[in-house]
């Protein structure tokens, strides 16, 4: 079996051992989670079966997971994007009256051009085609957004009338629980303690339960049925309806939150080779099938996930963590009140925290910037960029919208200074399509 996993995924090659790798896709796992429970809340705001959507969600999951662990051999997991969910339920089926069979068929088609394209080997080269103070600015707007999300999840920030964000009642239980947390990790990893991270996550989880501020809801439950949405959705329905725009949105939503995920974790990881990421084409078509694959079972997007980067800096190097992680998420089936135990969230005044894993996302943040130091920022054409990437993904809390910011900046100022010849024409293509994107929406 050693020698297997050996030739798989070449863990000495990589500097890994099973043991950090397996330890890195509990890690993930532990930190992505919630989607399990947040998945069908959205989607069964758009009249979806909420028990169906969380199969659907577990199933789509572990197949895309495991996908890019074995054809791109990278630690990134997958699952219903966030953001993605959003504009599939409220916007499609909410706002725009369209059944959520409909919505289905429409994010099928958008699937099946991304799968069309990734065999085709485009995305792959726009991934090399990306500037290098894109490529750094997104890792750190990644680094800034997840660390974003664990001052929330933990109620360090919160919205306040007349700001953006201010600081939340560090005296409450929960975020008194979330700071405990956060000292502990950060201590664990400052003494290099094997497997802090989830170490933290694991001791937040079980200091909340006599708190009260975690809830135990058992170990095991029934697995639903996944019929109600199982092959449900209406393709014909979607092409009948002239849903260009919204196959166009949903095609563009997962491409670049896939290319900007990929390009931030795998910089923060060291996995780029002279700018380039190795293996991005099979990355790419592991995200596509997992999208095709998902919308087949009855749920929304899926895409590669930030959270990924919490078990890289728990060690994992290769594909084999996304097989942990994989097998989790199908077990998730059977124990899913222990996951939701875990990953659950806890209403405290008016607000919903997730205390336990809110200190993982704030230290894997923190260890994000890094790629910082690496942009020219003596290049106002390429300082300007990166730094609209970066602050714009944590302010709107979307990887997509901080790409799309700097490559239009990127594209714009390179014409400027008269330095237009020297761009990828990619580049310019990129940034044309996001300007129609927010013309057309």
């Amino acid at each position: 079996m050693k020698a297997l996993l050996e030739r798989t995924f070449r863990l000495a090659e990589n500097g890994t051992t099973v043991r950090r790798e397996l330890l890195g896709g509990a890690t993930t796992f532990m930190t992505m989670s919630y989607i399990i429970f947040v998945q069908p809340a959205v989607l069964g705001a758009a009249g979806m079966d909420k028990g169906a959507v969380m199969v659907a969600t577990c199933l789509a999951s572990a197949l895309a997971t495991l996908l890019t662990g074995l054809l791109a051999n990278y630690p990134i997991a997958q699952a219903p994007a966030m953001g993605h969910n959003i504009f599939f339920a409220v916007v499609v089926c909410g706002a725009m009256g369209y059944t959520w069979q409909v919505a289905l068929g429409a994010n099928f088609l958008s699937g099946l051009v991304f799968v069309l394209l990734a065999l085709a080997g485009v995305w792959g080269k726009l991934v090399e085609a990306v500037p290098a103070a894109l490529k750094y600015g997104i890792a750190v707007g990644i680094g800034l957004l997840i660390a974003f999300v664990g001052l929330e999840y933990g109620g360090l920030i919160v919205a306040r009338p007349g700001a953006l964000v201010s600081l939340g009642d560090v005296t409450s239980p929960p975020v008194l629980l979330a700071l405990s947390g956060l000292a502990l990790t950060a201590v664990l990893m400052a003494v290099r303690f094997p497997g802090a991270i989830l170490a933290g996550i694991l001791a937040t989880a079980l200091a909340g339960l006599p708190l009260g501020i975690v809830k135990y809801r058992g170990l095991m439950a029934p697995v639903p049925s996944l019929a109600p949405t199982f092959l449900k959705l209406d393709i014909a329905g979607a092409v009948e309806t002239g849903l260009l725009a919204v196959v166009f949105v949903f095609l563009l939503l997962d491409v670049f939150d896939a290319i900007g995920t990929l390009i931030g974790v795998g910089g923060s990881a060291g996995f780029l080779v002279d700018g380039r990421l190795p293996r991005a084409d099979k990355a790419m078509l592991a995200d596509a099938a997992g999208t095709v694959g998902g919308v087949l079972l009855g749920t929304s997007t899926v895409s590669s996930y930030v959270e990924s980067v919490t078990g890289i800096a728990q060690g994992a190097r290769t594909g084999l963590a996304n097989v942990a992680t994989s097998a989790l998420f199908l077990g998730a089936l059977f124990f899913s009140p222990l996951a939701e135990m875990i990953s659950g969230e806890v209403a405290h005044g008016g607000l919903v925290l997730r205390p336990a894993i809110a200190p993982a996302l704030i230290v894997v943040g923190s260890m994000m910037m890094k790629c910082v130091k690496l942009i020219d920022w003596d290049d106002f054409t390429e300082a300007l960029p990166a730094f609209l990437g970066i602050v714009i993904m944590p302010l709107t809390m979307s990887i997509t919208e901080g790409i799309s910011f700097g490559f239009i900046s990127y594209a714009l100022l390179k014409l400027a200074a008269g330095r237009g010849r020297r761009v990828h024409w990619l580049v310019y293509l990129v940034a044309g399509l996001f300007v129609l994107r927010y013309v057309l929406t």
